[in-house]
């Protein structure tokens, strides 16, 4: 019970700071692929910040799996964690998880539960939209035969891809590059059900209400 309690307030007292580690992160990161004609020093640089980053996010881990006393059942309980953890690109989700905290921390949330995953999905969709296509970019635009030669490009492609459209006119070609599209496929599919799901239960309730108040007979 201590441990859960000291691992509990070590997550509330770094939630802010790692929610803005990761938003630097994905900052660095940013420029580090599409500012071309960065010099070696800003390029070195912003690696720096990158490791710097990552290392936070690494002790915040090691902490975390220290105090919860669960060991190796940690990592399987926390996959999700541990993912993260390996692919920084994913930690700006950070700030979803923050919001959802504060929400947490009034009587009552400002938003109802259906708005709620409606923001937080739209919120997933335009961080992890930037990430993927960052990275979709960084290994395309420089291979043989690419289609996705501009950041545009990794832009409309990934817009495509999360709206499972599949235009087909820009594609990634290189292993990694089409591996990066299955993982945007699959965040594509769960966050277009989520929000879709949303939508039709929040619907049902309000036709369902209007039955309800609605005088008998008519």
């Amino acid at each position: 019970m201590d441990d859960d309690s000291r691992k509990a307030r070590w997550e509330r007292r770094t939630e802010v700071p790692l929610a803005v580690a990761s938003m630097v992160y994905l900052a660095a990161y940013a420029v580090r692929i599409l500012a071309h004609g960065l010099s070696g020093d800003w390029r070195d640089l912003c690696l720096a910040v990158l490791f710097a980053a990552w290392s936070l996010f690494a002790v915040d881990y090691a902490v975390r799996w220290r105090l919860s006393g669960q060991r190796l059942r940690f990592v399987r309980t926390h996959w999700l964690d541990t993912l993260v953890m390996l692919l920084p690109l994913l930690r700006p989700l950070r700030v979803v998880k923050v919001y959802e905290a504060v929400q947490r921390r009034h009587d009552r949330p400002r938003l109802a539960l259906h708005a709620r995953v409606i923001v937080y999905a739209g919120l997933s969709t335009v961080l992890l939209g930037f990430a993927g296509a960052l990275s979709v970019y960084q290994e395309e635009h420089a291979a043989p035969g690419a289609t996705i030669k501009t950041f545009g490009d990794a832009v409309w492609w990934t817009c495509a891809t999360f709206a499972t459209v599949g235009y087909g006119d820009v594609a990634p070609i290189t292993p990694l590059g089409r591996l990066i599209a299955v993982g945007m496929m699959a965040i594509g599919l769960a966050l277009l059900g989520a929000v879709t799901g949303t939508f039709a239960s929040w619907l049902l309730q309000v036709f369902a209400r209007e039955d309800d108040e609605r005088p008998p007979g008519s």
